[in-house]
C-alpha cells in the first residue's frame, strides 16, 4: 500500500503514541487526501465526502461549555465561507443542576454551501457530554444521524439524574437497543482529555474541563474547518494563564489528531464554501448588528446617542456593547431600574440626543407609563424590545414573539407607537437604522421588536459602506416659528410639518425658543396645558394620524410569489421569516405553488398590504405567540387569516410548517396534497436544499 507524505504520517505517528498534545496541526481549510497508514495490526483509510449542508449540535451540562464551542466552530465556518444559521438554547439558570434534563445546554448551527433560512429542524450530528444532553436531544435526530457520546458520565449517578434505569451504551446492537438506528460514537473524550493535558499539571477536575476543546477539535477534523481561528481565539482569552492556555491548546489539537488517526472516524466531509454576492462578510449576532445599527443611526443622524437601560436577558448584551463605543459618541447609563433607564433616555431626547432605551417583556411593562409620555412630549425614541417567553418572568432565556400587542396598544389612553421588526440576526442592523430614522423624522417613540432567536443567533452578515445608509435629518428648531400678528414671532412647539405632521425640536438653551412640556394634554399650536375637549380629540387624531403618514414613506412590499399561480400566502413578522421561508421552499419543491410575504412594518402597515392579501384565496400566519397578528390582519383588512400558533419558547420547524401549507394549499386548489420527502415523511432532514 501507499503510505501517507512522510510529514502527514509523523502528524498520525505522534498522535497516536501521545494524543497530540503538543503537535501543531496547522490548519484545515480543506480536507486532506485520503491516505492509508500502515502499522502493527492497523490498515486504514480516510475517505472524503462532500455534503452540501450539515447540522451539529454540541449538547452538555451548563457547565460543558458549549456555548463557546458552538461559537468556535461558526467562527471557524464563517471564515471557511459557508452560509451558515446558529441556534444557541441554554438554561436560565447561572448555575442550573449539574447532570440534569434542565440544566443541558446546547448549540445548533446548519452550515451549507448554498444560501440557508434556518438553524434547521433536525441535527445530523449530535455531540453529548453526558446522560442528560443524550436524553433531552435524542427526539429531535433523524433516523440515521451521528452521534458522539462521552462515555466518561455514564456512571449510574448521572444515568439516574437523566431518567434513566440503564446505561444506553451497554445496550447497543442489542434487541432493547434505544439507539437503534443511529451511528452511535462513544468515545471517553473526558478520559482522553485528561491525559492529552497531563504535562500541564491541572487537578483532574481543570483538565477535564477542557474536553469541549477536544470535541471541537474532533469535529473540526471531520468537517475540514480551517483550525488557526479558534487557536489564536484561544491564544487570546488564556494569554495571562499558561497552563490553562496549553491544556486548552493541546485537547483541541488532540481531537484533531484524534479524528485523523482513529479507527472509529473513517469518513471526513467536505462542505464547500457559499456562493455569495462580492462583498465584506462577517459572522454577527442579532444583538450585535442592533448596536452597530443604532450606532450608525447616531453617525447617520449627526447626533449624540445616549443609552439608558437596566440589565436583562436577553437584551443586556447591546448594553455591553454599546458602552464600548464612545468614540462614536455613544453615552450609555446602567440605571437602578427599567422606569429610570427609560426616563433618562427621554430625557436625552429633549436635550437633543437620539435616545434608546433596551429591555425585554416584563420591562416594558415597567416602561408603559414613560412610553406614554414619550408619546405625549412626541419626541424621538427608540424602544428596543428584545422578546423572551412569558408571562411575568417566563422562559428568561428561551424565544417567544407574543408581545406585538403590548407593543401596540399597552398603554393607558389612545396612545400609538409605530412597530418595526427584523426578520434575521443581520437585518436587526437595518431594522435599528429604520427605527431610529422614524423616530427622529416623525418625533415619537418607536418600538423595535427583535426576540431571543435574532438576538443570540447568527449569520454571516455582508457590511454595508455608510454611504449606503439613509440620511436622517434631526432638522432643529432654530428660529421663531409662529407669527403673533403684530410683526413679532414666538416659538410654539406644536407647530407641525404639513408632510409628516411632526413637531420642531427644539434644543433646551436655544435663545428664544423656550416652550413647556410634559404629561398632561397640550394645546395644538402653542403646547400650553389644555383640558378643552375638543383640543383632546383633535391631538389624539392628530397623533394618530403623524403615525400613520409613516406609511407614504415605506416601500411597495416584495412577494415571492414565483409562479404567480399560487393561491395561499403565508405571511409573517420577525423571526418567523426563516422557518416560513424554508417551508414554502419545501412545497414549492414538492410541485405546488405558495407566495410568501413578511412584514417589517406593523404599525403602520404598509400601504399596498389590503390589496395584496385581498389578491389570495388562503392567507396563513405562522407566529411563536396564540395568534396576535391574525387578530390585527383580521381587524385591520377583514381577511380570514387562518393561524399557525406555537409558543414552545423554540423558533418554528420548518418541515412541520410546511404540512401546515399543504393542507391549506389541498384546500385553496380542491387537490390532494403530498409533499412526499420535502414534508414529515425523511428519514433524514433535506429542509434547505438549494432550489434547482
Amino acid at each position: 500500500m501507499d503510505r501517507c507524505p512522510p510529514k502527514v504520517e509523523r502528524v498520525l505517528d505522534l498522535a497516536v503514541e501521545s494524543a497530540a498534545s503538543a503537535v501543531g496541526i496547522g490548519t484545515a481549510r480543506a480536507p486532506r487526501p485520503s491516505c492509508e497508514r500502515v502499522g502493527p495490526n492497523v490498515s486504514q483509510t480516510k475517505q472524503v465526502k462532500q455534503l452540501d449542508r450539515v447540522i451539529i449540535r454540541f449538547a452538555g451540562d451548563s457547565g460543558d461549555g458549549m456555548q463557546l464551542t458552538g461559537d468556535r466552530f461558526t467562527q471557524e465556518s464563517a471564515v471557511f465561507g459557508n452560509d451558515l444559521v446558529t441556534l444557541p438554547n441554554f438554561p436560565a439558570e447561572i448555575r442550573a443542576p449539574q447532570g440534569t434534563i434542565p440544566g443541558v445546554s446546547s448549540f445548533q448551527i446548519h452550515f451549507a454551501d448554498h444560501d440557508i433560512l434556518t438553524a434547521g429542524d433536525r441535527p445530523d450530528v449530535l455531540v453529548a457530554m453526558n446522560p442528560a444532553a443524550l436524553k433531552a436531544n435524542l427526539g429531535d435526530l433523524p433516523k440515521g444521524a451521528t452521534i458522539i457520546v462521552d462515555t466518561h458520565d455514564f456512571t449510574k449517578r448521572n444515568l439516574d439524574k437523566a431518567g434513566y434505569s440503564s446505561n444506553p451504551l451497554d445496550k447497543l446492537g442489542e434487541v432493547d437497543d434505544i439507539l437503534a438506528g443511529f451511528q452511535v460514537q462513544p468515545v471517553d473524550l473526558t478520559g482522553i482529555t485528561v491525559e492529552a493535558v497531563k504535562e500541564f499539571g491541572l487537578s483532574r477536575k481543570d483538565a477535564a474541563r477542557a474536553k469541549n476543546m477536544f470535541a471541537l477539535g474532533l469535529l473540526s477534523w471531520m468537517y475540514g474547518r480551517p483550525t488557526e481561528p479558534t487557536i489564536a481565539f484561544l491564544e487570546k482569552k488564556f494569554a495571562k494563564v499558561a497552563d490553562i492556555l496549553g491544556a486548552n491548546i493541546a485537547a483541541f489539537k488532540a481531537g484533531w489528531n484524534y479524528g485523523e488517526t482513529t479507527e472509529t472516524f473513517v469518513v471526513q466531509y467536505e462542505i464547500k464554501p457559499a456562493k455569495m454576492h462580492a462583498g465584506t462578510y462577517r459572522n454577527i449576532t442579532g444583538n450585535l448588528a442592533l448596536s452597530y445599527g443604532l450606532v450608525a443611526a447616531g453617525v447617520r443622524s449627526k447626533l449624540p446617542v445616549f443609552l439608558g437601560s437596566y440589565p436583562i436577558t436577553p437584551a443586556s448584551d447591546i448594553l455591553h456593547e454599546l458602552s464600548k463605543h464612545k468614540a462614536f459618541g455613544v453615552t450609555t447609563l446602567q440605571a437602578e431600574d427599567e422606569i429610570a433607564g427609560i426616563g433618562a433616555a427621554i430625557g436625552a431626547s429633549f436635550a437633543g440626543q437620539l435616545a434608546i432605551t433596551t429591555t425585554s417583556g416584563p420591562g416594558i411593562a415597567l416602561k408603559s407609563e414613560a412610553i406614554g409620555l414619550a408619546v405625549m412630549t412626541e419626541l424621538p425614541l427608540v424602544v428596543v424590545n428584545v422578546q423572551r417567553g412569558g408571562p411575568s418572568t417566563g422562559l428568561p432565556t428561551k424565544t417567544e414573539q407574543a408581545d406585538l400587542l403590548q407593543a401596540m396598544y399597552g398603554r393607558n389612553g389612545e396612545a400609538p407607537v409605530p412597530i418595526v421588526a427584523p426578520q434575521s440576526p443581520g437585518d436587526c442592523f437595518a431594522a435599528a437604522v429604520e427605527a431610529a430614522r422614524i423616530a427622529v423624522t416623525y418625533r415619537t417613540p418607536v418600538f423595535l421588536l427583535s426576540d431571543g432567536y435574532l438576538a443570540n443567533g447568527s449569520e454571516p452578515w455582508a457590511i454595508p459602506s455608510v454611504d449606503e445608509l439613509p440620511v436622517i435629518e434631526a432638522d432643529f428648531a432654530t428660529e421663531a416659528n409662529h407669527d403673533k400678528g403684530d410683526g413679532t414671532k414666538d416659538f410654539w412647539p406644536y407647530l407641525r410639518d404639513p408632510e409628516t405632521l411632526a413637531r420642531p425640536w427644539a434644543v433646551p438653551g436655544t435663545a428664544g425658543l423656550e416652550h413647556r412640556i410634559g404629561g398632561l394634554e397640550k394645546g395644538e399650536g402653542h403646547g400650553n396645558i389644555s383640558y378643552d375637549p375638543a383640543n383632546h380629540d383633535k391631538m389624539v387624531r392628530i397623533r394618530q394620524e403623524k403615525v400613520q403618514r409613516i406609511a407614504d414613506s415605506l416601500p411597495p412590499l416584495e412577494v415571492d410569489d414565483p409562479s404567480g399561480e399560487a393561491k395561499v400566502l403565508v405571511i409573517g413578522w420577525g423571526s418567523t421569516y426563516g422557518p416560513i421561508g424554508a417551508a414554502c421552499r419545501r412545497v414549492r419543491r414538492a410541485g405546488y405553488d405558495v407566495a410568501q410575504v413578511h412584514l417589517r412594518h406593523l404599525n403602520p402597515f404598509p400601504k399596498d398590504l389590503g390589496e395584496i392579501l385581498k389578491g389570495y384565496d388562503k392567507v396563513l400566519v405562522p407566529e411563536m405567540n396564540l395568534g396576535q397578528l391574525s387578530k390585527m390582519l383580521r381587524a385591520e383588512y377583514l381577511v380570514d387569516a387562518q393561524g399557525y400558533n406555537h409558543v414552545y419558547g423554540l423558533p418554528l420547524k420548518a418541515a412541520e410548517l410546511a404540512e401546515a401549507i399543504g393542507v391549506l394549499v389541498g384546500e385553496a386548489e380542491g387537490r390532494e396534497v403530498d409533499l412526499g420527502e420535502h414534508g414529515l415523511n425523511l428519514p433524514a432532514d433535506h429542509e434547505e436544499a438549494p432550489l434547482r
